[in-house]
């Protein structure tokens, strides 16, 4: 008997004889037993032992000890084995580049390496750094609170946070879905998707997250209705915009004139145009209950240092009674951004109003970090050469945003006619020597 014809034989010998096992079970004579008067049969005499090897099987350990402890020599052996993973991300090349270290305050003017230069890189719009007003507000909060306010605000009250969106949305683990950046058409053809894909989308806390980082002002009066329609809520960051837009700078609800009680959610850096630092989140009384009871910076982190609460409060009071400022950092933008058009290689993705100006490549090498390397050139010889400090736009490893990168321009109320014409010529001047036709 060959092998090809020797294996179904075994093969089917075996079932076989599983199957007289089993035809036995059924018929022995206590697999049919009557207890308690309920007929136990066959069937039920098997499936009864499955479960009792089943039950054994579980109740077995999966790793048994070994009967002897390891020696010394075993382990060292293992330890030297073990490679611990790194806490840190490894240290690329791109990491080792030498920043632009400042020894002054960050206001219109600031010193690097020991030469003062013109700072566009801080987003001090209103010019109110070192304001007399805000540093007596925060020397008086010194002498009275101290440094810090030590722990959670559960515990020592409360004082307000500013979390970055793009980190909150991470933390949140909520589905995300992303539209184009300030299309609205693209919005509504998700949002109709979002509803119609998700049977349960009606009971779903459901958000539109309005922010800016790029200079572009968001068509809010537009996202308004389609939030109403689609029956959406809306968190607007109005970290650019506060302070900045509107009459008298309340931001982007009065530059469109919607009512605020249509925003679900608001937030805002006080690092901006308040000259302070952290952030405020505020809402429906619903929501900020919601917030003090369950958000991470209520529960896990510090709170903020009352100072630089004390320090913001007095910013307000100092743009109630200065509405030029707006004024003024208003003319300093649009200044700023026409004297930058025509710029070779560049051109402005930004708002002509937005003190955020943003010139992004008008042709990509190709390559994200190409792209990147060659505008953090430009900004590193417009400051070494000219003594204008200017910035590239980063990502956060959490941003999903497919937007460009480019050259940030924060421009301030505090900066003169001639600060802006000498960024403007210095900037065209190292773009015509870098870009080619």
């Amino acid at each position: 008997m060959d092998l090809a014809t020797y294996v179904p034989s075994a093969f089917m010998g075996l079932m076989k004889n599983a199957s007289e096992l089993i035809t036995f079970a059924y018929d022995v004579p206590f697999a049919r037993a009557v207890v308690f008067g309920v007929h136990i049969g066959g069937h039920l005499f098997v499936e009864g032992l499955l479960l009792v090897v089943i039950i054994f099987l579980l109740s077995q350990k999966s790793y048994k000890p070994p009967k002897r402890p390891l020696t010394t020599k075993e382990i060292d052996e293992l330890c030297d084995e073990w490679v611990p993973e790194s806490l840190i991300p490894p240290v690329i090349e791109e990491m080792k580049k030498e920043v632009p270290v400042l020894s002054s305050a960050a206001g219109p003017y600031t010193i690097i390496n020991g030469k003062e230069v013109i700072n566009f890189a801080s987003a001090n719009y209103l010019g109110l750094m070192s304001h007399e007003e805000l540093l007596d507000s925060c020397t008086s909060s010194l002498e009275k609170y101290g440094v810090g306010s030590c722990g959670p605000r559960q515990f020592y009250g409360t004082i307000g946070v500013h979390w970055g969106i793009q980190n909150g949305l991470y933390l949140s683990r909520s589905t995300i879905v992303y539209f184009k950046h300030n299309d609205m058409q693209s919005l509504q053809s998700t949002l109709v998707k979002v509803t119609q894909d998700n049977k349960r989308a009606k009971k779903l806390r459901r958000y539109i997250v309005v922010e800016a980082n790029s200079g572009q002002i968001a068509p809010l009066d537009e996202i308004i209705q389609l939030k109403e329609k689609y029956k959406f809520c809306v968190l607007l960051d109005e970290s650019n915009s506060f302070g900045v837009l509107g009459k008298s700078g309340r931001g982007l609800t009065e530059h469109y004139d919607v009512p605020v009680d249509k925003i679900d959610i608001i937030t805002a850096a006080m690092g901006h145009a308040l000259a302070s630092e952290g952030g405020f989140c505020t809402g429906s009384h619903r929501v900020v209950d919601h917030q003090r009871l369950s958000s991470s910076g209520y529960v896990f982190s510090a709170s903020l240092p009352p100072y630089l609460a004390s320090a913001a409060i007095a910013s307000i009071g100092v743009i109630e009674e200065n509405p030029q400022l707006i004024t003024k950092l208003r003319d300093n933008s649009k200044l700023l951004s026409t004297g930058l058009l025509g710029i070779k290689g560049l051109e402005l993705a930004n708002d002509i109003m937005s003190p955020l100006v943003f010139l992004r490549l008008k042709k990509s090498t190709g390559s994200l970090k190409s792209d990147l390397q060659l505008l953090e050139d430009l900004a590193d010889r417009v400051l070494k050469e000219h003594s204008v400090f200017v910035t590239t736009s980063k990502r956060s490893f959490v941003d999903k945003c497919n937007l460009p990168v480019g050259i940030r321009i924060y421009v301030s109320a505090a900066h003169t006619e001639s600060d802006l014409q000498k960024a403007c010529e210095s900037l065209k001047s190292v773009a015509a020597s870098l870009f080619t036709d």
